[in-house]
């Protein structure tokens, strides 16, 4: 899985030309800038951390690294926001990371040897950010000793359990999977020095909130530093995160919520049974190469994503009820272009960065505002361009409304040329909600028969043989 760091490249151009933008993949030795210094905020990291930076191309920090970085390294907690794609998780990981190394050092000179400790943890929503951090962290690590291993479901628990008895230095973990390693007796982090909560609006909200505190109540009573990190922190999520941090210090939530900049936004007022119709030929008609739709449910997901392949569209999906393989299977599909658009619900709209998205499409308008924030920023990433596309039914203009309000932009309502509004859909999208009832009670119906069936052609099962004595020989 391979991704950005997000710093931004110190690279000049001229006047009334684009500016160069650096390549998702910074590890391409082909598609760094080379510079002559590095940026003050920089120098102050480990010797080590800075020459992974200066292999990865970038020395000029983003602004949120530019006013985290510091504070993290002065030990303060901090609830911080920015937009998506602006480079939050180098933002913790760099100075926590030169923390973690100091410490080792200063042990090594006290004692000639270092423990192995689980210093930090990183808490996330899904688990493809799980996985996409831990990337983070491997290239900014290249220089240095430092570990790190992700704690998520839908995989073997085996090597999990191996980076708790082995102690990484860094555990990234979604909540569910983090406390079933608790109710086991190697499920300790005694040692735990650092708390982050990447996508603490997410984290924090009701879904998430019990699990939060359960793993609060499992963590050592013993200071730590903590840091929450977001692209979106309402109000009241702020209240609650400050009752978990120590005199923490606030880095631009004051703001309103904002998409990042250079995207294009565009809605397309369409009756909902014809919006796959609409899709089609919106990826026809603009030549989509690259993009990630967004739909409400799983349902609709899979239904789409079957359509988009009967319309001979190279497609993917990925939701909540396909495997951990299946679902990396096809964000690796579509990183290497093998996909040509991938379905997903908001389940990707929270941290998965892929390579020059040109298109993000709303299937369906969101009811949270935030969620359309997180989605339009899977492109112009890294300060990159990119279209945001929303499909509005009538039923969605009150949604679509608050979603204008709040990011304070009005969106353009276009028309897509030779589309018939009024057309009858070819296909229905959803399959009612009663056939698939029936469709599922009927399954289950034919797997009971069949079982019945078989019992009664293997006849009743033998009788278990009486135990013999057994005498012991002298």
């Amino acid at each position: 899985m391979t991704t950005s760091t997000h710093f931004r490249h110190s690279t000049n151009h001229a006047p009334g030309t684009p500016a160069l933008r650096p390549r998702e993949n910074s590890l391409s030795t082909t598609a760094t800038v080379k510079t002559t210094e590095m940026a003050p905020i920089f120098t102050l990291l480990h010797p080590d951390l800075q020459r992974a930076i200066e292999r990865l191309g970038f020395t000029t920090p983003t602004p949120i690294q530019q006013s985290a970085v510091p504070l993290a390294m002065d030990g303060r907690d901090i609830l911080a926001s920015s937009m998506t794609g602006s480079g939050k998780t180098a933002a913790f990981l760099l100075p926590m990371m030169h923390r973690i190394i100091a410490s080792r050092e200063a042990e090594k000179k006290a004692t000639g040897r270092i423990s192995p400790k689980t210093r930090a943890l990183i808490l996330t929503p899904t688990r493809e950010l799980a996985a996409q951090i831990c990337q983070h962290f491997n290239d900014l690590a290249q220089c240095c000793d430092l570990s790190c291993a992700a704690i998520f479901g839908g995989v073997s628990m085996l090597p999990q359990e191996n980076a708790f008895r082995h102690a990484v230095d860094i555990m990234v973990a979604t909540p569910g999977r983090l406390i079933d390693h608790f109710t086991r007796p190697y499920g300790t982090l005694p040692h735990l020095e650092y708390l982050v909560l990447d996508e603490a609006d997410r984290m924090l909200d009701m879904g998430f909130l019990p699990d939060i505190r359960r793993v609060m109540k499992v963590l050592p009573a013993r200071p730590r530093q903590t840091l929450l990190f977001s692209a979106t922190l309402p109000a009241p999520i702020v209240v609650l995160a400050k009752d978990m941090l120590n005199n923490p210090a606030s880095i631009d939530i004051v703001r309103p919520q904002i998409t990042a900049t250079g995207i294009e936004h565009r809605a397309f007022k369409v009756s909902d049974n014809l919006k796959q119709e609409l899709l089609i030929n919106i990826i026809d008609q603009h030549q989509i190469r690259s993009a990630i739709i967004f739909t409400r449910t799983k349902h609709r997901a899979k239904r789409l994503a079957q359509f988009l392949d009967r319309k001979n569209v190279a497609t993917d999906c990925i939701h909540g009820n396909r495997s951990q393989l299946q679902r990396t299977k096809a964000l690796e599909d579509f990183r290497s272009g093998k996909v040509r658009v991938l379905v997903a619900t908001d389940i990707a709209s929270r941290g998965i960065d892929v390579e020059a998205i040109s298109h993000v499409i709303n299937f369906d308008v969101p009811h949270v505002v935030e969620d359309y924030v997180h989605r339009a920023g899977r492109t112009a990433r890294a300060n990159m361009t990119g279209y945001s596309y929303t499909l509005i039914s009538a039923d969605e203009m009150y949604d679509f409304g608050q979603i204008e309000r709040t990011i304070k932009t009005r969106i353009e309502q276009v028309k897509l040329e030779n589309f018939d509004y009024n057309a009858k859909p070819s296909e229905a999208l959803e399959v009612p909600i009663a056939q698939r009832i029936a469709e599922i009670r009927a399954y289950k119906s034919a797997c009971r028969a069949r079982a019945a069936a078989k019992t009664q052609r293997q006849g009743p099962a033998p009788a278990a043989p009486r135990p013999t004595k057994a005498y012991r020989k002298y």
